[in-house]
């Protein structure tokens, strides 16, 4: 039988592959129970390790998925495998192709007023059948945090695309879960910036070899390679004391 999550470093995530994801979320959407989708790669399961309330809001999702193939090579490492790497971007796009078959309603919430404009145009020429109920860029300070809430509400989305960096994101999405009333909230990270044409994605075999972080930090090599580097580090690092704990001590 499959296990239904595997622990990778403190970290319970679904095993899930992408076709399962989606139906999970149409299943959501149809029945309008609350799904809040949270994604974990390298950089974000070392923050959580860090960051006791970054831990709370990802732990709150109703789903963790794999966004970084590393999270998928450490739970083979850990004997925890997952099916597949379910990344945010294509769980977003897969989002809109369903829905541009089922007539989803969207919300696009956070990047820049500009690149905001961009995505909601991107969305209504590639998907037409997608109603974008409503979008608002990522820049708002906590006192207009009920505001954009209600709004997000009023709108009577099926889905709400969050692209605001973490913390923030988590914190936002676990605060105003209630409030918003959206059936599914996926935290797409700087999916708009792709989708827009602002950022490149990385071709599919960088992709296949688990490298798009180093074909981001390539785009943007002064504000990404100290970050990766680090984090990157220390997944490996945790990973590998973890393995030599599970040799010495294999019923824990």
């Amino acid at each position: 039988m499959t296990k239904t999550k595997s622990i990778v470093l403190g970290t319970p995530v679904d095993a899930l592959d992408m076709q399962q994801t989606l139906d999970v979320v149409h299943a959501a959407i149809k029945s309008r129970k609350s799904l809040n989708i949270g994604v974990v790669n390298a950089a974000k399961i070392v923050n959580m390790l860090r960051n006791v309330d970054l831990r709370e809001d990802v732990l709150s999702s109703d789903i963790i998925l794999a966004d970084g193939a590393s999270v998928v090579w450490a739970s083979k490492m850990l004997n925890e495998p997952l099916p597949e790497r379910v990344a945010g971007i294509d769980i977003m796009y897969g989002i809109l192709e369903r829905g541009n078959k089922e007539n989803y309603r969207v919300y696009c919430l956070g990047a820049t007023e500009e690149i905001s404009k961009i995505v909601e145009n991107e969305i209504h020429e590639r998907f037409p059948n997608v109603v974008v109920a409503g979008r608002r860029n990522g820049y708002f300070n906590e006192d207009e945090e009920e505001a954009v809430a209600k709004d997000i509400a009023n709108s009577k989305a099926d889905v709400l695309f969050v692209a605001i960096t973490s913390p923030k994101k988590e914190n936002f999405m676990a605060k105003w879960n209630d409030i918003m009333n959206v059936p599914v909230v996926h935290g797409v990270g700087g999916s708009f910036d792709v989708m827009s044409g602002k950022v490149e994605r990385a071709p599919k075999i960088w992709q296949k070899l688990g490298l798009e972080w180093l074909y981001r930090v390539k785009q943007e090599p002064g504000r990404l390679w100290k970050r990766y580097l680090v984090t990157n580090t220390l997944f490996v690092w945790h990973v590998l004391k973890e393995c030599c704990r599970k040799l010495i001590h294999p019923s824990t």
